[in-house]
Formats: C-alpha cells, sequence, structure tokens
C-alpha cells in the first residue's frame, strides 16, 4: 500500500471503525477522456495503463473524491457514513461497496454543491431496499442551506415530500434533508458520529466544507479547498494544541498554483503549518503517478518528519474513532 494503509490508532486494541477511499480524483476523474479520444504525442502513460490494471490493484483510476466512514461506535453497530456522492458514485458502490462488503448507507455528509460532489444523489437508490412506491426509511442528509438550494433545483424530485394533484409515484431515493451551518462552533450528529464542520474557501468567492471528527483519534477531511479561514486552521493546528492524527488533504496538480484547489506546493505548506501526525491526499489528477510520487512523498516525510502518502481509490485504514 505504499505506506499509506497503516492503521490509525491510540491503543492495543484492534480499531472497530475504518475509513475507506471510495474515491481520489479530481472532478475530471483519471482517466481523463480526452487523453484516450485524442491521444497526445506520445500518449498519456498514466491514462491508458489506468484503463489496464484491475482496480483493486490499480492506484492510478481515480473516481470523484468520496469517503466513506465504516463507524462502529459504544453499541458494537456498524453505522455508514457517506461523505458526497458525486458523478461516479454508481461506480464506487460497484467496485469498493462490493470489494469491501458494505451494506448500505446509512447517512450523507456533503461538502458542497458541485457536480463531483452531488450528480450521485439519484443513484442513492440503488444502495436502499427496493420499494415501487418509495414506502421505505429515508436516508438522513447533511448540507448547508447554499447547497440545499442548488440541489433543489437540480433534484427537485429528490426533494419534495409531497406528490402534486395528478402526479404519479416513481421510485426515487428517498432522503431526509437536514441543514448544518459553515461554522465550527456548531457540530451535527450523523448516524451517531459527531462532525465538527471546516469551512475553507474554495475560490475567494466560495465556501466549501471539510469535517473534523473522532474523539480517540482526530481526523480531518479537506477535500476541495484553496485557502484556510483561520477559525477552522485553529480547530486543526498542533500550534493550537490540536494536532490532528490524520488529515486528508486537497491536493489537484504535482506543480504550481490553482484558482480554487491546493496544488501540491500549497497542499505540503500546509501540512507543514498545521503538523498532523500523518497525511493522506486526494483529489488528483492524471499528473500523479501513484507509485513515482509516492516515493518523493517518503522522502519528504522523512525530512520533515511527517508522514504524506497519496491515498488512492479502494484504501481502507482501520481506525479507532
Amino acid at each position: 500500500m505504499d505506506g499509506a494503509g497503516e492503521v490509525i490508532e491510540n491503543g492495543n486494541a484492534e480499531p472497530r471503525s475504518a475509513l475507506i477511499f471510495l474515491g481520489t480524483g479530481c472532478s475530471g476523474y483519471v482517466p481523463r477522456p480526452m487523453c484516450l479520444i485524442r491521444p497526445s504525442d506520445p500518449p498519456c502513460q498514466l491514462c491508458f495503463q489506468s484503463l489496464s490494471v484491475p482496480p483493486e490493484r490499480n492506484r492510478n483510476y481515480r473516481c470523484n473524491t468520496s469517503l466513506l466512514i465504516d463507524y462502529c461506535g459504544r453499541e458494537d453497530e456498524h453505522r455508514y457514513i457517506l461523505i458526497d456522492a458525486g458523478k461516479t458514485f454508481r461506480e464506487q458502490v460497484l467496485r469498493w461497496f462490493t470489494f469491501h462488503k458494505i451494506p448500505r448507507v446509512d447517512s450523507i455528509v456533503l461538502t458542497h454543491e458541485h457536480a463531483d460532489a452531488v450528480l450521485g444523489l439519484d443513484d442513492v437508490r440503488s444502495v436502499q431496499p427496493f420499494s415501487p412506491t418509495n414506502d421505505i426509511d429515508s436516508t438522513p442528509i447533511y448540507l448547508t442551506q447554499y447547497s440545499m438550494d442548488s440541489i433543489t433545483a437540480k433534484f427537485p424530485y429528490l426533494v419534495q415530500k409531497k406528490l402534486k394533484a395528478g402526479q404519479e409515484v416513481r421510485r426515487v431515493a428517498q432522503l431526509d434533508w437536514t441543514i448544518i451551518e459553515n461554522d465550527c462552533e456548531k457540530p451535527f450528529v450523523a448516524s451517531g458520529l459527531e462532525l465538527i464542520p471546516l469551512p475553507v474557501m474554495h475560490g475567494e468567492d466560495y465556501i466549501s466544507l471539510g469535517f473534523l471528527f473522532g474523539e480517540k483519534c482526530r481526523v480531518a477531511y479537506i477535500s476541495d479547498v484553496s485557502r484556510f479561514l483561520p477559525t477552522t486552521e485553529h480547530y486543526i493546528s498542533k500550534s493550537e494544541g490540536k494536532q490532528l492524527d490524520l488529515l486528508i488533504l486537497d491536493s489537484l496538480k504535482k506543480e504550481g498554483s490553482h484558482n480554487v484547489h491546493f496544488c501540491l506546493p500549497q497542499t505540503l505548506e500546509a501540512v507543514k503549518k498545521l503538523c498532523p501526525k500523518q497525511a493522506l491526499l486526494i483529489g488528483m489528477t492524471h499528473e500523479f503517478d501513484h507509485h513515482k510520487d509516492n516515493e518523493y512523498l517518503m522522502e519528504w516525510s522523512r525530512r520533515e518528519g511527517i508522514h504524506v502518502q497519496l491515498a488512492h481509490d479502494g484504501l481502507r485504514i482501520p481506525v479507532d474513532l
């Protein structure tokens, strides 16, 4: 696993919970279709290679960024909390729910309302019990009011609770919508797990959410960020006495900068500043070669004293939350 599959725990007992990376790619995913239908000269070797290896052995095939928290609380009952359901959600279910034997989704948490975070919501019905009349329990879903307004326009049939006169019943995903705040001081509970919203800038005109969770091991998940807000930085910085056990952080490109995402130089600067015990990077384009770039990151980790690696689709990390 190139050093990225280590157990994150604070004790001797085997962790009961786990983090499963359903996707670690950017909005355009990997392989990039244009690299395949109009190959460059020479062709993009990473995109062609990513089609030739089975998914369970392929570190360079990346669906839209998404995390599944397999949370086992005090009652020893596993609950499955999904963060984001983007354009590739159906493929992620086929690839990784089956591989890791995930039986359902108990709740959904959204970081923002962009296509790579929400356009798979229609396919949530594929992981819900079948009922032609929609007579099933709704899956709780947590999102900001801004995201709610956007999704109401995109998917009105997922939001409306009552049929209009003469309207036929159609089977659709059943979701129970709950509004959360862009505020670190206003945590919420999803399927028994407390999550603290971590507002970050995703471009200077837009706020996206990351999430902090875990009592025994503190994990921060921040998938779409171009700048940290001071309040968020305060909640996850070692210098504030709040060191993270694991930081999962956006890293779009290998070099340069981007107006709405961290690229690797900014990502590594943020890791140095926040100083978590370990960091895993997500949201990568086809510029990243998992094996080669993890070798570079291992050298960086030894030099800086913070373990950093690229995550990959299908990665499962046992963690004691």
